[in-house]
């Protein structure tokens, strides 16, 4: 039997905060339209419901980072590697993403869009840790601050990719068992009865 879940963020404080964000972005960018870079995986539920809050026009882009280890000069580095990121030349960019732990991956990519000379370019974070921070950055919009803890539900995932698809926030490993879960248990021992 699993713990029983701790809801460390809820399907309402998610929404109340996500819906605070959206109007502020859209106060900021009035008159303009926004170029969103979501950054995938664990941001795809957060972004689809900020771009909702956000009043003003949207065009949403993806990219998906990686992590490999590359031989160099006789010894290996980890290096990051995007998808090719959108053509945004002159316009306003909005990068969205889940977690900021130590800021490496989403300054790498901030530093990749400006070669493309946008307008401007802004971050935005559901849970920022900063006492984990390796770089100087600072989103310019952040859902909450967060303790290094592991995250699950809401896009972010846990072991082998599940819980991905809870409307709340948990800590990794303190989910409970489904609903299913427990009927499928219960009829087990029906039928040894």
């Amino acid at each position: 039997m699993t713990p029983k879940t701790t809801v460390a963020y809820s399907r309402q404080r998610l929404a109340k905060r996500v819906s605070e964000m959206g109007r502020a972005i859209s106060r900021d960018y009035a008159g303009r339209t926004i170029d969103v870079v979501v950054m995938l995986e664990n941001s795809f539920l957060f972004a689809g419901d900020l771009v909702r809050e956000i009043s003003r026009p949207v065009v949403c882009h993806f990219v998906r980072s990686q992590m490999r280890d590359v031989r160099m000069g006789g010894y290996e580095r980890r290096e990051i590697f995007f998808s090719a990121p959108p053509t945004i030349r002159g316009r306003d960019v909005l990068v969205v993403d889940a977690v900021i732990n130590t800021g490496v991956t989403q300054d790498f990519l901030l530093k990749r869009i400006e070669e493309g000379r946008p307008r401007s370019l802004r971050l935005a974070v559901l849970f920022d840790k900063p006492e984990a921070r390796k770089v100087d950055l600072q989103p310019a919009y952040t859902g909450f601050a967060a303790a290094s803890k592991e995250w699950v539900g809401y896009g972010l995932s846990g072991k082998r990719g599940l819980d991905r698809n809870l409307p709340y926030v948990t800590v990794r490993g303190k989910r409970s068992r489904s609903a299913s879960q427990r009927r499928r248990s219960g009829a087990r021992r029906a039928s040894r009865g």
